[in-house]
């Protein structure tokens, strides 16, 4: 089977390690960025430039994989280009937020076959420096799987997330929201609290006691703000939810600690979510059919399993 083309426009942290991770699979890649990244992965020997129109020209008459991966902000823009120069072309993201994207794709390039995708991986570094090839080793990478979308498109972004060494979890994109705000974006809101909390007051002294557990609560703090502030502000309506549901557990153990000093429900809940957390990075690897229906597919992920191939 030919492995599709990859023209990856913006090569950040996970577009930089997309390009290595896709072009060590045999791949053939190029993207476009901005002059810093553009110039580093140039100078790492990749076929990066500052010419976004240029890279999907090509894209379009290659017929390769365009995957978007910018901010949320950034997208009008560049999807404006996209519509423009590959109108029709094959296109994915990797951004952390699904229904905004399909709604600004719908908006400024309709005519793309787009099927939307997450790889969840990452770190608090930024920058094509920060890339590495594999960082979507064994990690989840979500591709979109509402009723319509197109199945052959499908299968690209799927067998590039197995080129990359992710597996594949299928979902719709209102549910993929609703659960990275509680997984995802709820934990940077809540390791900005705990960073501020701890270097409250005057003095520096909680800081200089503070080891792994603050260390480890507060790693997603050290995210550029603005990236941070376009995932968040790009999932309101679902983080609001979550966060709810986390204030409405902050306050029980509140009261309980208040009133009895007992913090035994929190402490055993939060336990035990951890442990089912430990259970389903395991998975149940799936194969399924190049033709799988798309209700068939999301079943899958509300399942917690992960598709890593096809039957035939």
């Amino acid at each position: 089977m030919t492995q599709r083309a990859v023209c990856v426009i913006g090569a950040g942290l996970i577009g930089g390690s997309l390009l290595r991770a896709a072009e060590q699979a045999g791949r053939t890649v190029w993207g476009a960025s901005t002059a810093a990244d553009a110039a580093d992965a140039h100078a790492d020997g990749f076929d990066v430039t500052t010419d976004t129109d240029a890279a999907l020209r090509r894209a379009a008459e290659t017929d390769a994989l365009v995957v978007l991966a910018v901010p949320l902000p950034a997208l009008p823009d560049v999807l404006r280009r996209v519509d423009a120069v590959a109108p029709a072309c094959r296109l994915t993201d990797t951004v952390s937020v699904k229904v905004a994207v399909a709604d600004t794709v719908e908006r400024y390039a309709p005519r793309a076959r787009f099927v939307g995708g997450h790889p969840m991986a990452g770190t608090a570094e930024s920058g094509w420096a920060a890339g590495k090839a594999d960082l979507f080793a064994g990690a989840a990478w979500v591709v979109a799987s509402d009723d319509g979308l197109d199945l052959d498109v499908w299968a690209d972004v799927a067998e590039l997330a197995w080129a990359c060494g992710a597996r594949v979890v299928p979902a719709a994109t209102d549910e993929h929201d609703i659960a990275v705000a509680r997984v995802s974006h709820l934990p940077h809101l809540l390791a900005a609290v705990l960073a501020a909390v701890g270097a409250a007051g005057d003095d520096d002294l909680p800081l200089a006691l503070a080891a792994s557990s603050f260390a480890d609560g507060t790693r997603v703090a050290g995210t550029r703000p603005e990236l941070v502030l376009a995932m968040c502000e790009g999932n309101r309506d679902a983080l609001l939810g979550a966060v709810d549901d986390a204030l409405g557990r902050l306050g029980a153990m509140r009261g309980a600690l208040a009133s009895t000093g007992g913090l035994a429900a929190t402490v055993r809940a939060g336990h035990a979510g951890r442990q089912r957390w430990a259970a389903a990075r395991d998975p149940q690897g799936v194969q399924v059919k190049r033709r799988s229906s798309l209700s068939a597919l999301r079943d899958i992920g509300r399942r917690g399993d992960a598709v890593v191939g096809w039957k035939d």
